[in-house]
């Protein structure tokens, strides 16, 4: 067999080769889009649940601030505004996250869906802090002039303990939930389920197709 003959069947069997990893390229990556599409499709009932109830949760309160404006205890009125504010907040959060469930599309670059799941996982650390930022009113949306004209110094020192608690733990949660502690046990033990994980497995097969494409 001539050499030209031996060299046009390297090249020809070098190109059958590269097309072939070409294919198992794009098949990988349509495969990887896919898993992504039926993660991120996954979190979308929860977040309609979780909004649905959220909206019934603060017209109730709202109601009942209005209704009692004039009769309920300073006390009262505050604490259920705090969290009642904060849950608006939240809400608003999930709306935003579920805009950016509906725009994930298979044809998009890589890269642009990466780019919606860091908000998608930022928003998540956000909602989570303001959440948690409400502990401390769900201590003293009770409290009321007689219970405070007349309690002992047991009760005084019992609220003041459980508050100062409340407060502490919320405050150390909302500087703490951050992707750098998304190894720890109390972080796994939040963030765990419909929420967290669809976005982080997502994450993971988008990162392993660009580690792919780059060896």
């Amino acid at each position: 067999m001539e050499d030209n003959e031996i060299l046009e069947i390297w090249k020809s069997y070098d190109k059958k080769l590269e097309d072939s990893l070409v294919l198992n390229r794009k098949n990988t990556e349509e495969i990887t889009r896919l898993k992504v599409q039926s993660f991120l499709a996954s979190m979308k009932p929860i977040k309609i649940f979780t909004i649905l109830v959220g909206i019934i949760w603060v017209g109730f309160v709202d109601i009942l601030i209005i209704n009692l404006f004039n009769v309920a205890n300073p006390i009262f009125l505050i604490s259920a505004g705090i969290q009642v504010l904060l849950t608006k907040l939240a809400i608003g959060i999930y709306l935003y996250q579920l805009i950016l469930l509906h725009q994930p599309d298979i044809s998009e670059p890589i890269i642009a869906t990466q780019e919606k799941l860091a908000r998608l996982k930022s928003s998540t650390l956000w909602v989570a802090r303001l959440l948690f930022l409400q502990l401390p009113v769900w201590t003293t949306f009770y409290w009321n002039v007689s219970m405070l004209e007349n309690g002992n110094i047991w009760l005084y020192t019992f609220q003041i303990i459980v508050t100062a608690s409340f407060t502490f733990l919320a405050i150390w949660l909302f500087y703490n939930i951050k992707t750098e502690n998304r190894n720890k046990k109390w972080f796994r033990l939040i963030f765990n389920g419909k929420e967290w994980n669809p976005v982080i497995k997502s994450m993971e097969l988008l990162s392993q197709v660009n580690e792919y494409r780059n060896g």
